[in-house]
């Protein structure tokens, strides 16, 4: 049988026990905060999150440049026969499948908007030249069609479509 010596000795080895590990625990985690919280945005990044950019001022046929997280951000006002071209090219002829439905927002289907940085090795493309009336990057040589979508050269992949939603028929909130 046990005496009664044993078991507060069995009690206050178990406190011991559970105690050191609650505090190891604290400090554990208070050493490891640091280090996962700095890999949290800084406040200025998240400052520009989003955007709200007014696109009424953009005629047809006309692009613009914006900054958005620090990156430049094509804005293009479509005209119907850009839209045409676009949706008449088939996926086959793609190098990166991408239909001209997928990259605008169903409504505004004259609206195209993409980060401007090619995708190849991050050059600003110029905007209505190249081979496919979009955008050409004089760097390297790749060409895109009036939907962003790579089509020749040697950028792996179409002009990246940011996040982004019409709060009104022309404001639209990017990121």
């Amino acid at each position: 049988m046990s005496t009664q010596a044993e078991h507060t000795t069995t009690n206050r080895r178990d406190f011991l026990f559970v105690a050191t590990g609650a505090v190891g625990a604290v400090g554990a985690a208070a050493v490891v905060w640091p280090l996962i919280n700095q890999l949290n945005p800084d406040a200025s990044t998240l400052a520009l999150a989003s955007i709200q950019y007014d696109v009424s001022p953009i005629a047809e046929g006309q692009s613009v440049t914006i900054t958005w997280r620090g990156l430049p951000v094509f804005v293009r006002h479509r005209t119907p026969k850009e839209i045409e071209e676009a949706r008449a090219v088939p996926l086959s002829d793609l190098k990166d499948p991408a239909t001209d439905e997928s990259r605008v927002k169903e409504g505004h289907e004259q609206w195209l908007i993409m980060i401007a940085n090619c995708t190849h090795l991050g050059c600003i493309p110029t905007g209505q030249a190249g081979d496919f009336d979009g955008w050409f990057c004089p760097c390297h040589g790749s060409h895109y069609d009036s939907s962003g979508r790579i089509r020749k050269g040697p950028a792996p992949a179409n002009l990246v479509v940011p996040p982004y939603e019409f709060l009104s028929d022309t404001l639209v909130q990017i990121g």
